[in-house]
């Protein structure tokens, strides 16, 4: 009788990442507009959707240019970039499936405060209705969010390519059918690669995932905007920034796992 040979922990973990990726994949094959996406489509205004385009646009480019260092305000890099040391030095030292993890768990806690941050404020501007000028602070804690994930799993941000890398999960996380499956391979080949592509415009990045952004976001935004109502369109940045996560989580741990196996 042949004996079977024991899957290495970090090959399970690999193969569970992988099925976690398929079934978002499969998830979001195509989007089926909600009743409530239906009754607004009349109501919304012809030029909204470009007038949030430009609104995505600027708060990328801002935070981007001169915004980081505010949000860094709000968490601490230095403190989640020695905890990945640590705990790097540990699963270096045994490698299982509770060291291995650490990092997802880490990451999951950061993103479930920041998905309660995004709902208060959401609530809070709909009540008021507050809704294109809560764009910066939304794009804000999309980038916060996804920031402290790539440091709990000990990347930076900071860099062209780095920053390439965060606006394809953006895109990625709210796009469908083949449009996503084409970003989730260019994801794949950043992981493998690690540079941008050839002829690599940021401008044109930016702009490709503030259309995404906008589009996905279009009657949400417009029903934040009426006062009271506005509290479930405000509601609404909770759900799409734990999308985001979701599909950020799963691009990032597949990262640190396949660099894991380079670097062995």
């Amino acid at each position: 009788m042949i004996k079977r040979r024991k899957k290495s922990t970090r090959t399970v973990e690999m193969e569970a990442v992988l099925k976690k990726e398929q079934a978002f994949l499969k998830r979001n094959e195509e989007k089926n507009a909600s009743f409530l996406d239906r009754t607004l489509e009349a109501k919304v205004p012809a030029r909204l959707q470009e007038t949030l385009n430009k609104a995505f646009e600027k708060a990328f480019g801002l935070i981007f240019e001169k915004g980081t260092d505010v949000i860094e305000k709000t968490y601490s890099r230095e403190k989640i970039e020695h905890t990945y040391k640590v705990d790097a030095y540990a699963a270096g030292l045994l490698e299982n499936k509770k060291t291995l993890r650490t990092f997802t768990k880490k990451a999951q806690a950061a993103g479930s405060r920041n998905l309660l941050l995004a709902g208060v404020e959401g609530v809070g501007l709909g009540i008021l209705g507050i809704g294109l000028p809560d764009i910066p602070l939304f794009t804000g804690m999309i980038l916060k969010s996804i920031y402290e994930t790539a440091l709990h799993y000990g990347y930076s941000y900071d860099t062209e390519e780095e920053k390439y890398f965060i606006l394809l999960l953006i895109q990625g996380a709210l796009s469908y059918g083949d449009a996503l499956r084409q970003i989730n391979e260019q994801t794949d080949r950043y992981i493998m690669e690690q540079t941008v592509p050839q002829g690599y415009d940021s401008g044109e990045q930016i702009r490709k995932t503030s259309s995404v952004l906008s589009k996905e976001l279009l009657y949400m935004k417009f029903l934040q905007g009426i006062p009271v109502a506005g509290v479930i369109g405000g509601a609404y940045d909770s759900i799409y920034l734990k999308r985001i996560l979701d599909y950020g989580k799963i691009k990032y741990r597949k990262r640190f796992l396949m660099d894991k196996d380079k670097a062995h």
